[in-house]
């Protein structure tokens, strides 16, 4: 990609864009601003923009009292909590780059991934202290471990056998409250996150403070956040840095919520914390917005969410669960789409006014289904095997290649990856997508999932949400299985709602795809299973499905 310089400017452009900014600015504009924050024992403690700002700075001179230095790797293993909100603006304020540390990847992951970034200190909750004791033993360099505990608790009374511990209280109490915080060059690395490993070994992207600086305007005016709304940090903020929301919702002021540690078997909680508190913005995955559906589905008195948008990502979002949101609760829907090496915004799905007064109700809904246009800042194409642009019909499927100042242009040391870029500074996704006559980009598969069937394609995801979209399937996954004759062919996992169980048969199941689907392309097997693998991340795990039933169709 040539660059042109034209007449120079007389702008400050060596003012840089990092996100020490973004608090200092925050700080200054909206002080008084809550946070909330929920305990462990779900008590919530509360404090102000100004308070936390504060204990960010005591944490960056603690940090540099322990020997953490400019340019140095600190792993977190934490929730969502004040603790790790801090740490998102003071560990990389100091300079240092916050590793983001998968708490559901195995321990030998974990491992290749401190390994491989030379991080030397981890900050860990108290609660996830048998994961750092599982990766001690293979981590010899780390130097030292920051604790955070309840309030109150000192480090003396934490059971743990690992050496140089600190309290995370502790060190903020010893420590000064003012900060001199460097002007960091805005190309240096903000934070580390790895991808899961699905194929291969984790590989790294390190995140530029102007990358997060941009990324954070860029959700702040598609989303239309602003200091008036109460934003609730679902997403686990070991996730492709929360999928950008904490430092968003923290560049235009809004009221922060922070649900600590919770689980699917907690959605009761949850669901009272977005009522409780207000929440108006939020952001997940439809592994958890599909089961907190279904835990208000059955509620006597369903909650009031109208004007609440919740930002749905990792997967597309099925019709149903966006309709039983807005039915139910008043709640919008929004998909949008990205990756941990897009940081991750590429697309967001609004309807456009042109259009929303020109579709059917139908239209419209099938439409919001669609991954959205691509946002102002990157370039995004849907490319053939010769990497020139398909037709924007609708229906011509190509793999998606994305440029801009917040995608990745290279994994971290990771020698051989450099075919997931293309000469003119593309990543390859390696998603199989069209897009429409209006841009709106639709994923139909990823390249390795995409189904194979005698000569032609069958797009997995559409089949997943089409038998989702059936009143009593809760969940359901679709991948392909290598076959004698026809190369693969479909095979469908389908989970039942309990009511459902034992009334629902396969041949169901194929009658509701056949109102889409060809014959042809119909599965050849439907198992009712009990739950659908997942990966670390909460998307369907068809790695693991193959794997179970790779003889489904052999002869």
């Amino acid at each position: 990609m040539e660059l042109i310089k034209g007449f120079p400017a007389t702008s400050q452009d060596r003012y840089p864009l990092n996100v020490t900014n973004i608090i200092k600015h925050s700080v200054r504009n909206y002080g008084p601003q809550e946070i909330a924050s929920r305990r462990l024992d779900g008590s919530m403690f509360r404090y102000t923009y100004s308070d936390a700002y504060e204990r960010m700075q005591r944490l960056a001179n603690g940090l540099t009292k322990l020997g953490v230095k400019v340019g140095d790797r600190v792993g977190v293993l934490a929730w969502n909590s004040n603790e790790n909100y801090e740490v998102y603006f003071g560990v990389p304020g100091m300079g240092a780059v916050m590793l983001l540390l998968n708490l559901r990847l195995t321990p030998q992951d974990l491992a290749y991934v401190v390994e491989h970034s030379g991080c030397e200190y981890i900050i860990v909750d108290e609660t996830l202290l048998p994961i750092a004791h599982a990766l001690a033993p293979l981590c010899p360099q780390i130097k030292g471990y920051v604790v955070i505990t309840m309030p109150g608790k000192k480090m003396s009374d934490v059971e743990t056998p690992l050496e140089n511990t600190h309290s995370y209280e502790e060190l903020l109490a010893e420590s000064d409250p003012v900060f001199d915080w460097p002007m960091m060059e805005e190309t240096s690395a903000y934070a580390a996150c790895y991808t899961t490993g699905t194929t291969g070994k984790p590989k790294g992207v390190y995140y530029s403070h102007r990358d997060v600086y941009l990324h954070s305007m860029c959700i702040g005016m598609n989303t239309g956040m602003n200091v008036k709304d109460t934003c609730c940090q679902i997403v686990p903020m070991f996730h492709a840095l929360g999928w950008g929301l904490p430092q968003a919702a923290t560049l235009v002021g809004s009221r922060i919520i922070l649900p600590g540690m919770y689980t699917l078997e907690t959605l009761d909680s949850l669901s009272k914390l977005i009522v409780d508190e207000g929440v108006t913005m939020s952001a997940g995955a439809p592994a958890i917005f599909m089961p907190l559906l279904e835990y208000i589905r059955n509620l006597e008195e369903r909650p009031d969410l109208t004007g609440v948008r919740l930002l749905s990502g990792a997967t597309e979002p099925p019709v149903s669960m966006m309709k039983g949101f807005w039915d139910m609760t008043g709640a919008e829907i929004i998909h949008a789409y990205g990756a941990t090496e897009t940081t991750p915004l590429v697309t967001i799905n609004r309807l456009m006014p042109w259009l929303e007064t020109s579709l059917s109700e139908d239209e419209r809904w099938n439409l919001k289904k669609k991954q959205g246009f691509a946002v102002g800042g990157l370039d995004v194409k849907v490319v053939d095997a010769t990497l020139k642009d398909v037709a924007h019909d609708g229906k011509t499927p190509g793999e998606i290649l994305i440029r801009g100042p917040w995608i990745t242009g290279a994994y971290h040391n990771a020698p051989g990856s450099e075919a997931s870029f293309t000469e003119d500074g593309f990543w390859r996704s390696g998603d199989v997508g069209t897009m429409d006559e209006n841009g709106y980009l639709k994923i139909t598969d990823r390249v390795k999932d995409v189904i194979k069937s005698g000569g032609e394609w069958i797009s997995s995801v559409d089949m997943e949400n089409e038998i989702i979209s059936h009143n009593d399937v809760l969940d359901a996954a679709v991948v392909g299985v290598e076959h004698p004759k026809w190369q693969e062919r479909p095979l469908a996992l389908v989970v039942l709602r309990d009511d459902a169980k034992g009334k629902v048969n396969a041949d169901d199941i194929r009658a509701h795809l056949s109102n889409v689907f060809a014959k042809w392309q119909l599965p050849d097997e439907v198992l009712f299973v009990d739950e659908i693998p997942k990966t670390s991340v909460g998307k369907t795990d068809k790695k693991v499905i193959r794997a179970e039933h790779k003889d489904m169709y052999s002869e």
